[in-house]
């Protein structure tokens, strides 16, 4: 059968909403991320780079600023009152968000890697009025390992400096921020994907933290569909 370029669009476009062991097609096209993103403007927001450094707070954050978010059951969590953790993590996803979606697996490997290690991971759906029982779909589906909150107000988005998904922050248990950006440079830009990332940045900057040094690039810009309600 004969496809049109409109029909093998809609038919990659759809599988880039699947998790990767349903697809029924391999998806291995320059530039898709762009060209579902704009497809997909009225779900997710539209897609764009991140802005650009933004400046990292250096002092600890008081307790009245580190806000309890909600989980997908409706409870008040407390994400950074976790100090038996020597970071934790904040990875800002979107269930109708196809490039976030790619990164369900690199989510797992993180997750299993850094655990054991100390490290606490959170996934938030920031900004969104998705149905909780679409985010627990979307949770189940892609197999994420980790607890996930809600950040309807986008307090958390803002602290975290994050404007796209999927987008990291990284946060010392005192609350402040030492690295926000993409989790790795497999996107170049919207109209290009790496067949294989170049460079691990949430690896290299977890890393770092737990050798005891600084963090030798604090912000990489993410690429990524917008977070609805950020300037």
């Amino acid at each position: 059968m004969t496809w049109s370029r409109r029909q093998r669009f809609s038919i990659v476009a759809f599988d880039m909403l699947k998790p990767a062991g349903r697809r029924t097609r391999p998806t291995r096209h320059r530039g898709l991320g762009r060209l579902v993103c704009l497809s997909l403007l009225g779900l997710a927001g539209g897609c764009r780079e991140s802005a650009g450094p933004a400046k990292l707070s250096g002092e600890p954050a008081s307790p009245s600023s580190l806000a309890a978010f909600l989980d997908l059951a409706g409870h008040n969590v407390e994400p950074f009152q976790v100090h038996r953790f020597k970071a934790i993590v904040f990875l800002f996803t979107s269930a109708d968000c196809p490039i976030s979606n790619r990164y369900a697996p690199e989510v797992r490997r993180l997750h299993d890697q850094f655990t054991p290690r100390g490290v606490a991971f959170w996934l938030v759906y920031a900004g969104t009025n998705t149905p909780v029982e679409t985010l627990r779909k979307h949770l189940r589906e892609f197999g994420y390992p980790c607890p996930a909150l809600r950040d309807p107000e986008l307090s958390l988005a803002r602290r975290a400096s994050v404007r796209v998904t999927p987008e990291a922050a990284v946060f010392l248990p005192d609350g402040r921020l030492a690295y926000h950006g993409r989790i790795d440079d497999r996107f170049a830009d919207l109209s290009v994907e790496r067949p294989a990332p170049t460079r691990l940045d949430l690896k290299i900057a977890l890393e770092e933290i737990l050798a005891g040094k600084p963090v030798s690039q604090t912000n990489r810009n993410a690429v990524g569909c917008l977070i609805r309600g950020l300037p």
